[in-house]
C-alpha cells in the first residue's frame, strides 16, 4: 500500500477512471480516518457529494479527499511538534510521554452518525480529547445528553449530538444486531444512504 499523499495524488488524477479515483479516496480512509473507517467513510461521501456511480460526478472525489487531507495537515503538525518535545523527553531521559501522544481519531461507531461540520474544524477538538474514557463530548460539549448504540459486540455510549462513543463495553454476540448492522453497512458502503 502506498502512502497518504501517493493516493491522494492517484484520486486527483483525471487520467484515472472514477472508480480507481474513488478507490484512492478509499485508500486514504485506510491511512487515517477521524472518526473510524466507517463513519468517516459515511461523512465523506455525504459531504461532498458522492454519488452510488462515481462517474457521475468525479470531482466529488477530490472534495472528499481535499477535506481529508486538510484534517491530517492539521493532526500532523500537531504530531511533528509532538515528536520534537518526544525526543528531547527521551534525550532527558523521561520515559512515558508528557503530554501523550496526539489523537488521531475520537471513533464514532455507528456510522451514520458522526459530527457533521467539515472534518478540519472537528480535527482541533479530537486533538484537546483527553485519553480514556470520556465524561463529556470533546466535540460538541456538555448537555446534549447520552445515547446507547449496540454493534454486535460492544454497547457503545454515544453523544447523542454528534454520535462519537464515550465509553464502551463489551458484551456478548448479539447474532441479530451484528447482521443488521452489516446490511446497514452495506448499503453505506455501496452509497446507498
Amino acid at each position: 500500500m502506498g502512502s497518504f499523499t501517493t493516493h491522494r495524488l492517484r484520486a486527483h488524477d483525471r487520467t484515472r477512471s472514477p472508480v480507481q479515483r474513488f478507490g484512492a479516496l478509499r485508500t486514504c480512509l485506510a491511512e487515517f480516518a477521524p472518526y473510524g473507517f466507517h463513519a468517516t467513510y459515511h461523512h465523506l461521501c455525504r459531504g461532498a457529494g458522492i454519488p452510488a456511480e462515481p462517474e457521475m460526478d468525479s470531482e466529488a472525489v477530490v472534495r472528499a479527499v481535499e477535506e481529508l487531507h486538510a484534517a491530517r495537515e492539521i493532526w500532523l503538525a500537531e504530531f511533528h511538534g509532538w515528536q520534537v518535545r518526544r525526543r528531547a523527553q527521551k534525550a532527558a531521559g523521561i520515559r512515558v510521554p508528557d503530554p501523550p501522544e496526539p489523537r488521531r481519531r475520537l471513533l464514532c461507531p455507528d456510522p451514520e452518525s458522526h459530527p457533521a461540520e467539515p472534518l478540519a474544524a472537528v480535527m482541533p477538538r479530537i486533538l484537546r480529547a483527553p485519553a480514556g474514557d470520556l465524561a463529556e463530548c470533546p466535540v460538541c460539549g456538555a448537555g446534549r445528553g447520552t445515547k446507547s448504540w449496540h454493534d454486535g459486540f460492544t454497547e457503545h455510549r454515544l453523544c447523542a449530538g454528534c454520535g462519537v462513543s464515550l465509553a464502551g463495553r463489551p458484551t456478548e454476540p448479539a447474532p441479530g444486531v451484528e447482521a443488521a448492522r452489516a446490511e446497514r453497512w452495506r448499503l453505506v458502503w455501496r452509497r446507498r444512504i
